[in-house]
């Protein structure tokens, strides 16, 4: 059994898919008039919002500068946190949350979302004690893929790296879980298929968080 859980939170925790490609989608009109499609946000889902708006940029070959990253971001987090009630729990979310926590196996989250969004989101839902540690896009340096943001959780957490599983929806969640040397079970809830998580490996793929296969994998 492992002593630590580390989750995301957007497509892993918590079904913010529709709200985060409207937030995207606004912003990006509002402030850039540009339109874009539904499907170059989705694909992008899971390396932060400033990242995100960079690799769009990017693509359309258009110039930027941080300053203008960073007041997207922001314009995004404010209607995020507007529309915060009409995020969802997934299903299964809670029970397994209340079960690691009666276990008391340590849990943490690590979200590529911003400090303010995720704070807002975990005061709403009611969820404050059941994380002992947060880590957000707002605290790391680096974007997953990259390990950073799972190392330092671990780390506030005070657990040892082999003791840790993470929970992921995105493919660049579970290289980033593997990077950091935990294992890794990934959960078909977000944008990804069972196929693509599969490529990368993970030591578990699951349909949902109710899934029997995941409770085994963690408690065993």
């Amino acid at each position: 059994m492992f002593d630590t859980v580390i989750f995301d939170w957007d497509g892993t925790l918590a079904n913010t898919h529709s709200v985060i490609v409207s937030c995207f989608q606004e912003t990006l009109q509002e402030v850039c008039g540009l339109n874009v499609t539904r499907g170059s946000i989705e694909r992008c889902i899971g390396i932060g919002a400033a990242e995100t708006f960079r690799e769009i940029f990017r693509q359309r070959k258009m110039l930027f500068n941080e300053e203008l990253i960073l007041q997207l971001v922001e314009i995004k987090s404010r209607k995020q946190i507007i529309q915060r009630n009409s995020v969802q729990l997934l299903a299964g979310a809670f029970e397994l949350l209340e079960i690691l926590r009666q276990r008391e196996i340590k849990v943490g989250l690590a979200s590529m979302n911003s400090r303010v969004v995720i704070d807002a989101l975990i005061d709403t839902k009611g969820l404050g004690k059941y994380f002992k540690a947060v880590v957000t896009a707002d605290e790391v340096e680096y974007v997953k893929p990259h390990p950073e943001i799972f190392l330092k959780c671990a780390y506030n957490l005070d657990s040892l790296l082999a003791n840790c599983v993470v929970i992921e929806d995105s493919v660049f969640g579970v290289k980033a879980a593997k990077k950091a040397g935990m294992r890794c079970i990934a959960v078909a809830t977000g944008v990804y298929s069972e196929k693509e998580l599969e490529q990368e490996k993970p030591d578990c793929i699951v349909a949902s968080l109710k899934s029997a296969k995941l409770y085994d994998f963690v408690l065993r």
